[in-house]
């Protein structure tokens, strides 16, 4: 029965953001913003909600373990199944946009603030408050950038049938969908930990990390096999940039969250690695079916530890 509620659950949730997600792409599409920065902002975030929701839930129900392996999770998702998917996909990759001049930054650097906070093992309300801030100094670069980016008219839908109240409304639909499957995503995960007596973390890092993925990974191969590359891969950076800064410091700031980091290192790790490769394979270019298996490798060789420890 908890799994039923598991599926129903995670369904609500990702039909509520697939709601967000089209609603907030039309706003940004009627004020012709450009495709990266519809990818790293409103998507992104609106891809984020789900590991927002869960984690928050999670932490203010005392079951941290859930809310930081559920971001941990996600963001190793994120790079290691979802871009390598972006790679696997797509027809021909020529980002418009020079990620590693411009963004790379941004994804390394809340994951090893992440490591350096979780060494007193507990992410206190202090640093809830920093990681607030560090994910205004990147909504404040993606600003300024956004001056320099020529725009061009977006003719993905028709103005002639925007409506405000009909898009209004179905954003407040998305969001209450959201809140009450992020509810009953928790609580029934939790049940299930308990009925088979798996660890909150592992539920976390493999259901519910997976499950809140799936919008990342729709909207991502969506974009690529579009043609909007710029929108897949900044969907994916701005992605793990919110779920590090945004998620985990708005779920400590409900109730701070005590992590052991030794005892789950190799998922920080592996978190760090996949960050460092999309680095790298930006700073290379190697935007091609190559890259995306070795990514695929990494998250096969995760997989692989997280159910051995079951």
């Amino acid at each position: 029965m908890n799994f039923l509620i598991f599926v129903i659950a995670m369904g609500s949730l990702i039909w509520g953001v697939e709601l967000l997600i089209n609603q907030s792409e039309r706003i940004a599409l009627k004020f012709n913003m450009p495709e990266f920065i519809i990818g790293a902002t409103l998507i992104a975030f609106g891809t984020s909600l789900p590991e927002m929701a869960a984690s928050i839930a999670a932490s203010y129900t005392d079951k941290p373990q859930i809310a930081i392996s559920n971001v941990i999770g996600s963001n190793i998702i994120n790079i290691t199944l979802v871009l390598a998917s972006v790679f696997l996909v797509a027809n021909k990759i020529n980002p418009g946009r020079d990620f590693f001049a411009k963004d790379s930054t941004w994804a390394l650097m809340p994951a090893l603030i992440f490591l350096l906070m979780i060494l007193d093992g507990i992410i206190s309300r202090f640093d809830a408050l920093l990681l607030l801030l560090l994910m205004g100094a990147y909504l404040l670069f993606l600003t300024q950038d956004a001056k320099n980016i020529v725009q061009e008219h977006l003719s993905e839908i028709d103005m002639l049938q925007f409506s405000w109240i009909k898009t209004l409304l179905l954003l407040f639909s998305g969001l209450i969908l959201v809140i009450i499957g992020a509810h009953f995503t928790i609580e029934s995960a939790s049940e299930i930990a308990k009925n088979f007596g798996i660890s909150e973390w592992i539920i976390g890092i493999i259901m519910v990390s997976f499950g809140t993925s799936l919008p990342e990974l729709a909207v991502s191969i969506s974009a690529a096999v579009r043609g909007k590359v710029d929108m897949a891969i900044g969907n994916i950076i701005g992605s793990n940039m919110a779920n590090t800064s945004v998620v985990l410091g708005i779920a400590a700031l409900a109730k701070p969250m005590p992590i052991e980091g030794m005892t789950h290192m190799f998922d920080i790790a592996t978190m760090i690695i996949a960050t460092f490769l999309l680095v790298f394979i930006t700073a290379n270019k190697l935007y091609n079916k190559s890259a995306g298996i070795g990514l695929i490798i990494i998250l096969g060789l995760f997989l692989n530890n997280t159910l051995q420890n079951i």
